[in-house]
Order: C-alpha cells, then sequence, then structure tokens
C-alpha cells in the first residue's frame, strides 16, 4: 500500500493541554504532547492505524512484552523552520533501524506507509507543541512491543507499535564527566546490542547508578571479553580528537548504528577532517592523554546531539580535557549540523523530511 493510499483516522482532544508547556522551561520527557499514533499487528499483518488523544493503554498482567522483553524503540526530533515548516531529520533511516531492531528481536517490521504517513499525519495535529525556542525540539519516541497475553517462552503473535511526542530542551545542561567502567558489559559480540531494545537499557542502570554515586555523570561502555576496547558512553556514541584525527569506534553487533553518529562522520568529511573508524583502546586514550594529544572527547545521539565530555576517569585518574570553547571540530559539526537540522543550511544529504501545514 502506498503512502497516498492510506488513510488513518484520528480521534482529536476535546482540549489541547499545550497551557501547561512553559516554553522557557522545558524539562527533558516530562511532559506530552496531545496526540499518539497507534496500530496493531494481528493475524499476520499491521493492522487499523489510527491517532488518538494521548493516554493509559490497559494491558493484561500476561502480556508478553512484560516478561520477556520484546520491546524496542527509537529517538527522533522535529524542528520549525522560518516558514514555520516542520523538519524531520533523517526519518527514513529511523525506520529502517526500527524494522533492523524488530528482525533481531523476532519481531514483524513496521510498514513505510504507517510509519511516514503516521508522523506526518501526527506531527500536523501536534505542530503548535514543536517549541519554537532556540536549542528545543519536539522528541519523537516510536516504539513496538509483543502484547500476547499468554506466559511462555515464545515469539509473540500479535503487537502494538506506537508513536508519541515531547517537547524537550537540553538533555544534558552540563559538560560530563564520564568513567571508564571496569566490570559490567552492556553487550557482547553476537548479542542484540545493536538493537534498540528496551532490555539493552535496562540492564545498563545498576552500573550507570554506581557511577553517578561517585560523582560522574555517565559510564563508557568497553568490550566484554577483555574491557580494553572503548565502546559506546551511555546511550550515546563516542567520538575523540587525538592529534587533529576524528576518531570513533567503528559500528558492530555490540554497537549501535547511531544516526547522529553518521550525520557527524558526514559532515567532519564535508569539513576535510580526517575521520577514522577504527578500534580505540583504553591504552591509547590515557597514552594520548599523557601526551597532551587528546584535544577532545564527546558523545553523539538523538537526545543530546553533541554532548562535550570534560572529564574521563580511568584507573584512578581524572583526564581533565581542554574547556569546551576551545574545541574546534565537534562545536563546528555541532554548529553546521544545528543550521541543518533547522533549515538555515544547505541539505545536500537530503537528511530533512520537510511537513509543511
Amino acid at each position: 500500500m502506498s503512502i497516498d493510499m492510506l488513510t488513518i483516522p484520528a480521534q482529536c482532544v476535546a482540549e489541547s493541554r499545550i497551557s501547561e508547556l512553559d516554553y522557557n522551561n522545558i524539562e527533558f520527557g516530562k511532559i506530552f504532547s496531545d496526540h499518539m499514533l497507534v496500530a496493531d499487528y494481528k493475524d499476520g499483518k499491521w493492522q487499523n492505524p489510527q491517532i488518538l488523544p494521548y493516554g493509559n493503554m490497559s494491558l493484561s498482567p500476561a502480556t508478553s512484552a512484560l516478561h520477556y522483553g520484546q520491546s524496542i524503540f527509537e529517538g527522533m526530533k522535529a524542528y520549525k523552520d522560518a516558514n514555520g515548516d516542520l523538519l524531520l531529520f533523517r526519518p527514513l533511516d529511523n525506520f529502517r533501524r526500527l524494522n533492523k531492531s524488530a528482525e533481531r528481536m523476532c519481531m514483524p517490521a513496521i510498514t513505510e506507509d504507517i510509519f511516514m504517513q503516521g508522523l506526518e499525519q501526527l506531527l500536523k495535529l501536534d505542530a503548535a507543541w514543536v517549541p519554537p525556542t532556540s536549542g528545543c525540539a519536539l522528541y519523537i519516541r516510536p516504539f513496538m512491543f509483543a502484547t500476547d497475553e499468554f506466559i511462555g517462552v515464545r515469539p509473540s503473535s500479535n503487537y502494538r507499535f506506537t508513536v508519541f511526542t515531547c517537547p524537550v530542551g537540553a538533555y544534558y545542561g552540563q559538560p560530563l564527566k564520564v568513567a571508564i567502567e571496569p566490570q559490567y558489559v552492556r553487550s557482547a559480540e553476537g548479542g542484540a546490542g545493536f538493537a534498540k531494545a528496551a532490555g539493552n537499557y535496562g540492564a545498563a542502570l545498576l552500573p550507570a547508578r554506581n557511577m553517578q554515586e561517585r560523582g560522574y555523570h555517565q559510564l563508557i561502555w568497553t568490550d566484554a571479553k577483555e574491557h580494553k576496547f572503548i565502546e559506546e558512553s551511555g546511550t550515546m556514541n563516542l567520538m575523540f580528537v587525538i592529534d587533529g584525527k576524528l576518531i570513533t569506534p567503528p559500528v558492530s553487533t555490540t554497537i549501535l548504528a547511531g544516526i547522529t553518529r553518521d550525520s557527524v562522520l558526514t559532515l567532519a568529511k564535508d569539513l576535510g577532517y580526517t575521520v577514522e573508524e577504527r578500534k580505540v583502546s583504553v591504552d591509547e586514550l590515557e597514552e594520548a592523554y599523557k601526551a597532551g594529544k587528546l584535544q577532545e572527547a564527546f558523545g553523539t545521539g538523538t537526545a543530546a546531539t553533541i554532548a562535550q565530555i570534560a572529564t574521563i576517569h580511568y584507573n584512578g585518574q581524572d583526564m581533565h580535557l581542554p574547556v569546551v570553547e576551545e574545541r574546534e571540530i565537534s562545536n563546528r559539526i555541532a554548529n553546521e549540523l544545528d543550521k541543518i537540522k533547522t533549515g538555515q543550511a544547505p541539505d545536500k544529504h537530503n537528511w530533512v523530511h520537510r511537513i509543511s501545514l
């Protein structure tokens, strides 16, 4: 079915809750827009896509996702340009990655028509919730979970796909202090670390809290086998500038293929910087720091876009990096990326999906 042929009915709210929103004081992920998209997978196909008022769902205690973890999600953002059009950043990449996660978790692929037309209709309906404030956006959360009422370890036969949105400000309000995790692992080779599966994040909460209790905002994951090579930081991909080169670990079965990550690397190459996608060892990082060659470190992700790292803790030592204002590469790329997302710079890679109101 083509996108043009699909019609998604909408049940609108009687009265918007947008008066609850203070555009100058937006906490991340706490206020949700008026509507949500819902579709159900039954009898081997996706059925009954509809837009409903945002609200609670009724679930059986035996809902299989609650017991066996068939739950995946995505994260994306929408912005407004100077003409008032809505700009979605790389939504088809999120669509493809959601289905890659679905395949790994033995779940059905969502169709492009439901995903894209559903997004367009939902965002048109809740366009007023897209913040006009600089540095803010409308965060979009597509997710899918198993809905069989069955206690038994097998793939569900039924699923629900939902998209809701929330206006957000900055995810991190300051440069981060992170610590290299020496004991716990996020994912092992051959596992589901490349998927945006809910269980990946649940298992990360304890080691993350342990680091936070020690005064660090997040942790840096290392490989499961030797704890020798850098992988991710919290919910972000990691990048380092060492001796003028932008270096990042390659994506694999243990590392999420970040869309912001790919965007940053593409822009870095466009701007003439040397980019290396290769393994980065903890020892290399420490040696570069001692030699004065570790110039920048930052995380990339939808929520934070680029999150600057001020301090990296390893083996009892805090490595303090140069101040953020002096960082050339990450600041330049962040500025360029922001201009593309908001329609202030040419979009030569066709990343922006425009929705005219």
